[in-house]
């Protein structure tokens, strides 16, 4: 595939109901949940434009509009802060608010899985090659996962896919793929496997939510038939593309958390919070006093 042709769009899908925080997500979309202080969709929107991305696609669903709201212009929040000689967090404010027409908005009516998601966009991205960022994977590290996967496919074109290593015995948890030749940025993909039975992973290397696909998964995920769940799976569409595509996984050199479950949240939340300068050793100090009590009542029972 022609690697000249420039990423520009990114999908970041946010439709989900986020059952597994319930009561917490009873009112508040799930993506709107904070990690510190910066609800977890940001950090994608985040990633996507230090990669370089124009324009970002949300596809939501009913009872989103906070998420809306929160990348909309607020002049009345402003004038307060600027009243009150705020101007720190008028400058943060400004620094995260979209340029006008940068981001869009379409609906996925019904729950039929990250696939059919992805699909929602098709008109919205039209005949480009996109990014794609599943908000509930976040990254941490000294960069952020999708700039890697940008600098792969300058290199080889394709499609991209973000990969980290995992315990080979948890592999059957995850979308696997097969290692093939290594070059610069990544290595070839020789296969994919969704959630593989135990012993029978082609590798270790994970797919961690961070995507670059060309405009023909589209037409591949409008015939997709259901699959694992009852829905359109975005890997059996992969799988699909990758007869007559390559496909190539860059292994992203941070940490990848899965807010999507309230252990990774909680994770996500005391790593965010730790290298942070002004309050990283409070926090620290915090941890360190509630982890030593626990192993303290351990020890006690």
């Amino acid at each position: 595939m022609d690697r000249n042709r420039t990423v520009r769009k990114a999908v970041i899908p946010v439709a989900g109901n986020g059952t597994r925080f319930l009561p917490a997500t009873k009112a508040v979309p799930k993506e709107m949940l904070t990690i510190v202080d910066r609800p977890v969709v940001q950090y994608a929107v985040d990633e996507a434009r230090q990669a370089g991305i124009e324009h970002i696609v949300f596809v939501t669903s009913r009872n989103k509009q906070a998420i809306e709201d929160h990348f909309d212009d607020t002049p009345e929040l402003i004038s307060s802060l600027s009243r009150s000689g705020k101007e720190a967090q008028i400058s943060e404010l400004e620094a995260m608010l979209p340029k006008a027409g940068s981001v869009s908005f379409t609906r996925q009516q019904a729950p039929l899985g990250l696939g059919h998601a992805v699909w929602c966009a098709r008109d919205l991205i039209g005949d480009e090659p996109f990014a794609l960022l599943l908000p509930d994977m976040v990254s941490f590290g000294a960069h952020g996962c999708l700039a890697g996967l940008m600098d792969l496919y300058r290199e080889v074109g394709g499609n991209v896919v973000g990969v980290e290593q995992c315990a080979p015995k948890e592999a059957s948890k995850y979308g696997i793929v097969g290692k093939g030749e290594t070059v610069r940025h990544g290595f070839a993909v020789t296969e994919m496997v969704e959630k593989p039975a135990a012993g029978r992973a082609p590798s270790n290397y994970y797919l961690n939510g961070r995507y670059i696909l060309q405009p023909e998964i589209f037409s591949i995920l409008a015939h997709q038939p259901r699959g694992a769940g009852n829905e359109i799976q975005l890997t059996d569409g992969m799988l699909k593309l990758s007869a007559s595509q390559t496909f190539h996984a860059h292994p992203y050199q941070g940490r990848t958390f899965d807010c999507g479950s309230k252990q990774g949240f909680i994770e996500a939340n005391v790593a965010f919070a730790l290298d942070r300068p002004d309050i990283g050793d409070g926090v620290f100090e915090s941890v360190r006093e509630i982890v030593l009590s626990y192993e303290s009542r351990i020890r006690a029972a």
